[in-house]
Formats: C-alpha cells, sequence, structure tokens
C-alpha cells in the first residue's frame, strides 16, 4: 500500500481550540487545560485512504498576533490548511478571511483550504449562523464543517475530506505533460453538530 505525506497546517486566532483539534485526531483526547501554542507544534497521525496511507504531518500554529509572520513557514508546501475559528466569537470568523486572503496570495497554488467552526458544543452562545459559514466556504471552494474537540464531532470526517479533496498520485501521468486537472467539489457537512 502506497504511502503519502501530506503536511497540513492549522490556522486561526488564539483559543479557537486548533491544538485541541489536533490533541483529538491524533491522541483521541481532549484537555480542557491545553497551554496555548508557542510557535507551532508538530504532530503525525497515519490513517487508510481507499488504497493509500495518508500520513498527516500536521503543524499547528500559534493563534498569537506576535507569531503570525512565522506562518508562511509553516503553509509554504502544505498539501491543506485547516482554518479555525470559534463559533461563539465573531471576530475570529472575521479574522479567518484575512487568512484565506493570505494563503491566496502567498500559499501554494493547488493547497485544500479547510474551514472548522470550532466548540459547536456551546450551540446556545453561538455568534457565528452556520449557514454563514458555510456560504463563504462554498464561496471559496473550501471543505465546511462545524467540530467539537471536546466531543469529538467531525474531527475525523475533517481529515477524510482533506483526504478525498486531496490530488491523487497517477502512475500514468496525463499525454499533454500539463499535469492534472482539479475539479470542483461541493462543501460536505458530515454531522450535525446540536
Amino acid at each position: 500500500m502506497a504511502l503519502r505525506e501530506l503536511k497540513v497546517c492549522l490556522l486561526g486566532d488564539t483559543g479557537v481550540g486548533k491544538s485541541s483539534i489536533v490533541w483529538r485526531f491524533v491522541e483521541d483526547s481532549f484537555d480542557p487545560n491545553i497551554n496555548p501554542t508557542i510557535g507551532a507544534s508538530f504532530m503525525t497521525k497515519t490513517v487508510q485512504y481507499q488504497n493509500e496511507l495518508h500520513k498527516f504531518l500536521i503543524w499547528d500554529t500559534a493563534g498569537q498576533e506576535r507569531f503570525r509572520a512565522l506562518a508562511p513557514m509553516y503553509y509554504r508546501g502544505s498539501a491543506a490548511a485547516i482554518i479555525v475559528y470559534d463559533i461563539t466569537k465573531e471576530e475570529t470568523f472575521s479574522t479567518l478571511k484575512n487568512w484565506v486572503k493570505e494563503l491566496h496570495q502567498h500559499g501554494p497554488p493547488n493547497i485544500v483550504v479547510a474551514i472548522a467552526g470550532n466548540k459547536c458544543d456551546l450551540n446556545d452562545v453561538r455568534e457565528v449562523m452556520e449557514k454563514d459559514a458555510k456560504d463563504y466556504a462554498d464561496s471559496i471552494h473550501a471543505i465546511f464543517v462545524e467540530t467539537s474537540a471536546k466531543n469529538a464531532i467531525n474531527i475525523n470526517e475533517l481529515f477524510i475530506e482533506i483526504s478525498r479533496r486531496i490530488p491523487s498520485t497517477d502512475t500514468n501521468p496525463p499525454s499533454s505533460g500539463k499535469g492534472f486537472k482539479l475539479r470542483r467539489q461541493p462543501s460536505v457537512t458530515k454531522r450535525s453538530c446540536c
């Protein structure tokens, strides 16, 4: 079985739950007292997707403004970027749009973008409507999912969808020599949060 290494970076404001998403995916655990990331942290997890093994090389970046200049170092060469916002804080969704703009300007041209509205277990204090976030994700052809790292909602589904969107390796390259063709696929929400 073929092994593919897929570099994935997480971007977003401090406190939105980027590290919690990574810990839930890699370790299947949740720590409500997790410390803020300084610079970036790195973890890996290998999962089977169809007839390949996908080894996710996950860079969890710091959300504090003073570390923002380091972000390009982590998303450069990434197959995917997960931009996380907190559904209970409207300003984190507004900032997310700046991350998207920066990625489109300075990131890899074929990067898969996923938008994760985290903390959907706190639906009663929601400030960002799911429809608004989904409409925005659709407008930029990004994956969209609402997650809860605390309750393990849609975390694995997020990474499965990234695997699905990564262009497959083709043992017979196109005869034109121009590479592969990307198809636009609609965003998918796997499970409802609340």
